[in-house]
């Protein structure tokens, strides 16, 4: 019998102009910028020299560009035209080389069994085809692979939200709107046990997760 795809309304456009541009910046102040370093050294840990990583939903393409710099193949897929113009502006200016594409994450214009490792961060909930987004990136995940999804937990409470903006170090009006964006998109979020069961109508088949602060990790192994 034929799975049938979950599918979501969608009610936030991309992120496009202006408004990108103004979540790029957002997404630099503070610590911002050490914290992808850092995230991008512990993906990166046990990938050999050169390993392939695509970054679906990049934004301004930060942790892309970490990844690079770690000597990682890296391509990145965005819906939004601003968002490949920022990624690859960023890319350039930091003296790496990053593929940069405009796409969607639902049909993927990649060959299969292309990469070691996929990630997306702060995007999936977004997405209208969940499970056919999952299968993409297991259709281009090489045997062995590993696709790791950070998000918004739809658990995070209001103090939660509170300290991850409090770290990001804004301005009172930009960590106001942006606790506000957050408690937005909260509704949109996933709790645990519905990535699981997303997961599991995957071609994934399984999925383990972690949980910290207003974030769920998701890990899945082809």
């Amino acid at each position: 019998m034929a799975r049938v795809q979950e599918k979501r309304f969608k009610i936030i456009p991309e992120m496009e102009g202006r408004q990108a541009r103004w979540y790029a910046a957002q997404r630099r102040s503070g610590g911002q910028m050490a914290a992808y370093r850092a995230r991008a050294r512990e993906l990166a840990a046990g990938l050999p020299p050169g390993a392939g990583v695509l970054e679906v939903a990049p934004g301004p393409g930060y942790l892309a560009a970490e990844l690079a710099r770690l000597g990682l193949s890296v391509t990145a897929v965005d819906v939004s035209r601003t968002m490949v113009e920022i990624a690859t502006e960023h890319a350039r200016g930091e003296g790496v080389a990053v593929d940069v594409r405009q796409g969607d994450v639902a049909d993927l214009a990649l060959q299969s069994s292309s990469f070691d490792l996929v990630v997306c961060q702060a995007a999936f909930k977004n997405f209208t085809e969940p499970v056919r987004a999952l299968d993409e990136m297991h259709r281009v995940l090489r045997t062995g692979g590993t696709a790791v999804i950070e998000d918004l937990s739809a658990e995070a409470s209001a103090g939660d939200i509170a300290a991850e903006v409090a770290g990001m170090r804004l301005s009172a009006p930009n960590a106001l709107l942006t606790r506000v964006a957050l408690r937005f998109l909260r509704r949109r979020a996933y709790r645990a046990e519905r990535f699981l069961a997303l997961a599991a109508e995957s071609r994934f088949g399984a999925a383990e997760i972690a949980t910290h602060g207003v974030g769920v990790v998701v890990t899945l192994r082809r």
